[in-house]
Order: structure tokens, then sequence, then C-alpha cells
């Protein structure tokens, strides 16, 4: 499957998008789970100060799309090929 980032999202995964493996059975909150635990290094690289908020911090805000279509259950099932959407709130909301 593939994480894409917009704004905030992109600012503190230090990236735009992302593939991730995802076991048969995997959902949404699964996916979330595995893109925190992928190992970020700042864009200064390691030991570079960032201004950009931790993802953990922003995922909670966040809403999500998968295959373009609003995804509001991080249970919903998720299959090979996916693409979710990592929105931040926007313009204040």
């Amino acid at each position: 499957m593939t994480l894409r980032y917009y704004a905030a999202a992109q600012a503190a995964a230090g990236v735009g998008e992302e593939p991730l493996e995802a076991p048969d059975g995997a959902t949404l909150g699964d996916a979330l789970e595995a893109a925190l635990a992928v190992v970020r290094v700042p864009a200064g690289g390691a030991g570079t100060p960032t201004t950009a908020p931790a993802l953990a911090d922003v995922l909670r805000r966040c809403s999500f799309l998968v295959n373009e279509v609003a995804a509001k259950d991080r249970s919903r099932g998720l299959a090979d090929g996916d693409v979710v959407d990592v929105l931040p709130p926007f313009a204040g909301g």
C-alpha cells in the first residue's frame, strides 16, 4: 500500500509518500502504526533540529482517504495496492 502525506503530515513524515508493507487483514489503524514505526531522519540529517511536529501528533488530528473515499473508521480493512491519503486539518480546521 502507499501512504501519501499532505501539508503538516508531509512535514512531520519528511516525505510526500511512502510504500508500506501490510499483512493480510491489515486495517487503516495498522497502516498508521506501521507509519509511526518508520525511523525518520530530519531533512537536514541526523541530529539536525526540526520544527516539524511529531508524526504521531499530526496523525491524531488527520482525516484519511482510502482510494479517494473518506475513511473515518480506523478499523477499516485495507488491501494490497490501496492508497491512503493523510490529510491534516486545513485552514485552522
